[in-house]
């Protein structure tokens, strides 16, 4: 499945499909594929994904939540790129005409013992540059009447969207520039040809420039099979929502939060209002046997062995066992799960709820056994691969797509103007 352009050396040089390939049409990827495109029109991009929709994994299985920058180490890329990347997200979905509602969150102190760490947050956030407020009981009232604490941090930017409506945008986007998106390959090894490389899938070969790694809960697997390090391990974490029943739904008028516990990048079981009109409780963070779990029973071989085999699994269940044992209490009791939301609004009941959905968190897990808690970035002549992505990566995606590109020049070896002849998809 090789095409007949000349790559960008000119005549006579070993022949490429596409000058960037980006592996994964999840959203961070087909933001990356359409920043590249939009600065460098005469590039041949391609994105490249096993699923046959886009939006098929993380994007399209999470609660929607364009987050503020509240919780963020700051100088983290995780801060820096989630407040520009949420300004970014407002503009772009109000050019395209995406809704998106700022409902506010608040994230709650239920008793004493929680207030230093909020104390932390607020100076987060200040140092952010985050728009907040710090309320007490009353003024918590007004904005949700129904929660209760002892005082809170109030998020007025933090919104709602459908993530996975952005990304068919950002695919819109990507065809409508000459890009493809091609569905339906998994990348299922990396090759060399010269300085080229050679993605090999079902259909046949993909041969490319520069590769982008954005492939989430596998982006592990692609950069080893790229020749990078088998450290960090993706391990996965699967989590699970409630969904508050339609006659309770007024029981939360946004979003909800705990304050989180800082060892751990999870924020625990919140209350989120979706752009659906559902509220949603959870997630819960359970760690299971496949990357692609939606269903509590599915095990792969090869995940759940990967899983198994990585020492820093086994030096994080010895640190966190305890948070293990409260985890999957939450998940596979209904009650407890009610509980944990309950904390923050006392009316909440089990009769309140029923099933939600599942998604996946591809969370990064050194061999030390440390949770990697800030975006992850690989670079090598001629690949970047996005090694550690999750929440907030679908807020930051745009702003994560302008760093790529920032990059592009020198690590992608995008040196001249590229051919005209289109690659393999192409129309």
């Amino acid at each position: 499945m090789t095409g007949d352009s000349d790559d960008l050396r000119g005549p006579g040089a070993a022949r490429a499909d596409y000058d960037v390939t980006v592996v994964g049409a999840g959203i961070v990827g087909l933001a990356t594929a359409r920043e590249l495109r939009t600065r460098r029109p005469d590039l041949r991009v391609a994105v490249v994904d096993g699923a046959d929709e886009v939006a098929g994994h993380q994007t399209g299985h999470n609660s929607g939540v364009i987050h503020a920058g509240v919780y963020y180490a700051p100088g983290s890329l995780k801060a820096r790129l989630c407040v520009e990347g949420a300004r970014r997200m407002y503009a772009y979905c109000a050019e395209r005409g995406i809704p998106t509602e700022r409902v506010g969150k608040l994230v709650v102190a239920v008793d004493a013992s929680e207030l230093p760490r909020l104390d932390e947050l607020e100076r987060r956030s200040r140092a952010n540059g985050v728009t907040f407020e710090r309320v007490g009981p009353e003024r918590m009232r007004e904005i949700e009447p129904h929660c209760t604490g002892v005082a809170a941090l109030h998020s007025p930017n933090t919104g709602i969207v459908d993530f996975a409506a952005v990304a068919r945008a950002l695919a819109d986007d990507v065809r409508a520039a000459g890009g493809d998106v091609l569905l339906g390959r998994a990348v299922t090894g990396v090759g060399r040809r010269g300085d080229l490389r050679v993605l090999q899938t079902p259909q046949g070969p993909i041969v490319t420039r520069g590769l982008v790694g954005c492939a989430g809960a596998w982006a592990d697997r692609l950069a080893v099979a790229d020749g990078g390090s088998p450290d960090p391990r993706i391990v996965p974490f699967r989590g699970a929502y409630l969904r508050l029943r339609p006659e309770a739904t007024g029981l939360v008028r946004g979003l909800i939060y705990p304050v989180p516990n800082p060892d751990l990048p999870f924020l625990g079981v919140h209350l989120t209002r979706h752009v659906s009109g559902d509220v949603l409780l959870g997630p819960t963070a359970l760690l299971v046997g496949a990357r692609d779990a939606y269903g509590i029973g599915r095990v792969r071989r090869r995940d759940l062995g990967a899983t198994l085999r990585w020492p820093g699994t086994w030096r994080l269940a010895r640190r966190f066992w305890r948070t293990g044992i409260a985890e999957l209490a939450t998940a596979v009791s209904r009650r407890a799960f009610v509980a944990s939301a309950a904390r923050y609004v006392p009316e909440l009941t089990v009769e309140d709820v029923t099933d939600g959905w599942a998604g996946i968190r591809a969370q990064a897990v050194s061999r030390d056994g440390r949770l990697v808690d800030d975006f992850v970035f690989d670079e090598r002549p001629g690949a970047l691969h996005v090694r550690n992505a999750p929440s907030p990566a679908a807020t930051s995606a745009l702003a994560i797509a302008a760093l790529v590109a920032d990059r592009a020049g020198e690590v992608l070896e995008l040196r001249g103007a590229a051919g005209a002849a289109r690659g393999p998809g192409g129309r």
